[in-house]
């Protein structure tokens, strides 16, 4: 097999495992490519289930201040422009990521705080406590599953899309 063949096997792979890039491929970008439809009906159709996905988890208060600050005027009942989706959705996705940091550091945080006043408790002040607390934060991480917990939390945050 030439490395072509493995391309387009792992392009297949990919498009029969992920609804959206099935979608996209042959409603969108299939038919562009056998130039059935135009470009710009394929960039549509090619779009759209992103669109969807984008659209559903997106910020209603994001959206409307990205609309607001928008230079285009969008008519109320008209779809929005990708990109006002696109920069909406992602500045979503960035707080979910510093929500996800924040409740992540604050048991760090505590583990420290602990650590520092039995320390202090115990006259050790020279001893840095981010020595000490390093293996308890380690253990404290994989007692918890935490890798597991992350992970589960974040698929589920996007449900059964």
């Amino acid at each position: 097999m030439n490395n072509g063949n493995f391309l387009i096997f792992d392009r297949n792979k990919l498009v029969e495992s992920l609804p959206k890039y099935s979608k996209t491929w042959t409603e969108g970008i299939e038919p562009l490519l056998q130039e059935q439809i135009s470009a710009e009906q394929g960039f549509r159709l090619s779009t759209a289930p992103f669109r969807t996905f984008m659209e559903a988890r997106v910020s209603t208060e994001t959206l409307a201040m990205m609309i607001d600050i928008s230079p285009a005027h969008i008519a109320a009942d008209s779809d929005v422009l990708l990109s006002i989706l696109l920069p909406s959705f992602l500045l979503g996705e960035i707080q979910r990521g510093f929500e996800v940091g924040f409740l992540i550091f604050l048991p760090f945080l505590l583990i420290d705080l602990i650590i520092a006043a039995v320390l202090m408790s115990m006259g050790m002040m020279m001893v840095p406590p981010a020595v000490v607390s390093l293996p308890f934060k380690l253990a404290f991480f994989v007692i918890a599953d935490g890798w597991t917990l992350l992970a589960g939390a974040l698929v589920r945050s996007y449900g059964a899309s």
